[in-house]
């Protein structure tokens, strides 16, 4: 049997209804274009109609008796006058066209007055850097016009610059970070104090374009984030060099936020995370989001330099294997991790040279979280014993092939008091709280492209992975739960990405008692984590809100294995 062919109007309905469409269009327009004095006219004669509406409503009652009485006179003389009722349809309908127009504001010839002002002051301030003496035709020059340079220019609100395009001559030095620094200096201060600014240089152009950053949210409290296994968010940055975004609960709305995603394990790049910052700067909220990212997949150590129990609800936690806060219980834990690291690697040899997978006990990633570890140094060389800091060689040197991350973070006063190997092998770095230029740099490794200000709320800073660019950052709210200052939703926050509790608190390892013998080859966990007594109270009466019970409530036993939390009093 033939085939039938298809009806036009399917075959080719597609077209046609395209053809349609566009005629219908043109249609339109020149229907518009046809009744656009029609429109006019009706648009004015609505306005007029609701001026007359209005001036009837404000006018007194016992006025309005005259005024019917002066438009009832008028009418008489427009329809007794010669050509009366002509001439008054004219001017109705002239009356109408005039109101009925398109009012668009004209666009304003130029900068206000304070603005002009700001321009030619700035245009003034950079004559001494961008001219020269012996250049014939200067762009910079006392007295010069600034409309030659500042192609594009923008204020906010309050009258300050927002945008700013600027050209400069070609013999500028816009290769050394010193010539480039001065100048972004004198912008900041000259474009207002208190803000961020972000500088574009185009050295093939010869332009420099200056934009102002708005403020990072720091309301984002702690929460699951949605990333890869090996993948850490450090914080939240500018959309401007980050193409990848996050979904999150930001207050009560769901919002896409750019973040800075550090990655680690076997192919990342920089292992090992250093983190600096004045003190309440931040550097152990970051400390403490890290945690809480890392006990999904991996188990953490924790060593606290500062002895103030910013870690305690970690403390016994699934995943945990120490909250140390002692010189002893530190040197314990990292001798135990030193090897552990050497362990993995000798079972992943094996493996490797066998043709087999590594052991799963080898995949599993290990975590040393160090805050302010040069305490520790200053006690051991004060009491001659073991420096913490040279068992983390073998963690930083053989950690990425055998899963094993470093993260320290120590204050801007104690990095001289940091080992070799610690400054060598941390290249992802954070610096958090006010800074200068210089320590920007010398913590980061590159300028950032931005103006550092003097006033930085808690958790903000700039982050810089590897050779990478440098990112603003602000870390997500993960404060200490148990601190009275902290608020309800932040503490609910946390408490909600702790995992569950295997070792009670109150619990208190035996002295001179071993535990439960160990499998055969494995590794000891390190025996007890040490909290002094404030801490520890603290930690219990948290305990006792979170889960309701009474602190007076008999302790459950601690499962076989697991970390042991030691009260001193």
């Amino acid at each position: 049997m033939a085939r039938r062919p298809l009806p036009r109007i399917l075959s080719n309905g597609s077209a046609q209804l395209a053809r349609s469409r566009e005629l219908a269009r043109t249609a339109a327009d020149s229907a518009t274009d046809v009744l656009h004095p029609l429109i006019t006219i009706t648009r004015g004669l609505r306005r007029l109609a609701s001026a007359g509406r209005r001036r009837w409503v404000d006018t007194p009652k016992e006025r309005r008796g005259a005024v019917l009485l002066a438009v009832a006179a008028v009418l008489m003389g427009v329809v007794l006058a010669p050509y009366g009722p002509l001439l008054a349809v004219v001017a109705l309908m002239a009356a109408a066209a005039w109101h009925g127009r398109e009012r668009t504001p004209a666009a304003p010839a130029g900068p206000a007055p304070g603005q002009l002002q700001r321009l030619t002051s700035l245009y003034e301030a950079l004559v001494p850097y961008f001219s020269a003496s012996d250049d014939p035709e200067p762009l910079y020059a006392r007295g010069g016009d600034w409309e030659k340079v500042f192609s594009e220019y923008e204020f906010d609100g309050d009258g300050r610059l927002a945008h700013l395009v600027i050209s400069y001559p070609a013999y500028f030095t816009d290769a050394e970070p010193e010539s480039r620094a001065r100048i972004e200096h004198l912008l900041g201060a000259k474009c207002g104090r208190g803000r961020e600014y972000h500088f574009g240089w185009d050295e093939e152009a010869n332009q420099l374009t200056v934009r102002v950053l708005a403020p990072l949210p720091t309301d984002i409290a702690a929460q699951p984030f949605v990333t890869a296994p090996g993948e850490t968010v450090l914080g939240f940055t500018d959309p401007t060099r980050v193409r990848r975004t996050l979904p999150l609960t930001h207050g009560e709305e769901r919002t896409d936020v750019p973040p800075v995603v550090w990655r680690t394990g076997v192919r990342s790049t920089e292992p090992h995370l250093l983190a600096a910052g004045q003190p309440g700067s931040g550097t152990s909220t970051l400390l403490r989001s890290i945690a809480l990212q890392a006990l999904h997949h991996g188990d953490v150590v924790i060593v606290d330099g500062g002895g103030t129990g910013e870690y305690a609800c970690l403390t016994g936690r699934d995943g945990v294997l120490a909250v140390e806060c002692a010189l002893s219980g530190a040197v314990t834990s990292l001798e135990w991790a030193a090897a552990e690291t050497e362990r993995r690697l000798a079972a992943a040899g094996k493996a490797h040279q066998a043709g087999d997978p590594p052991p799963e006990d080898t995949r599993r990633p290990l975590w040393l979280l160090l805050d302010r570890p040069s305490v520790f140094t200053h006690l051991a060389a004060a009491d001659g014993g073991t420096d913490p800091q040279s068992l983390l060689q073998a963690p930083l040197r053989h950690g990425r092939a055998a899963n094993v991350t470093v993260v320290v973070a120590e204050q801007f006063d104690g990095l001289d008091a940091l080992a070799a190997p610690v400054r060598q092998h941390t290249r992802a770095r954070v610096v958090l709280g006010p800074a200068t230029a210089g320590q920007l740099e010398s913590v980061l490794g590159a300028p950032p492209h931005t103006t550092p200000v003097d006033q930085m709320p808690p958790g903000r800073g700039y982050a810089r992975l590897g050779t990478g660019p440098v990112h603003r950052l602000q870390v997500p709210a993960t404060p200490d739960p148990y601190d009275d200052a902290t608020s309800e939703a932040h503490r609910r926050a946390v408490l909600d990405l702790l995992p569950p509790r295997t070792t009670p608190v109150d619990e208190e390892a035996p002295v001179g008692v071993d535990s439960a013998p160990a499998e055969e080859g494995a590794v000891p966990v390190p025996e007890a984590v040490l909290l002094d007594k404030a801490a520890t109270e603290k930690v219990a009466a948290a305990m006792a809100t979170e889960t309701g019970v009474p602190e007076t409530a008999s302790a459950q036993p601690a499962p076989k294995g697991a970390a042991v939390a030691e009260s001193s009093s």
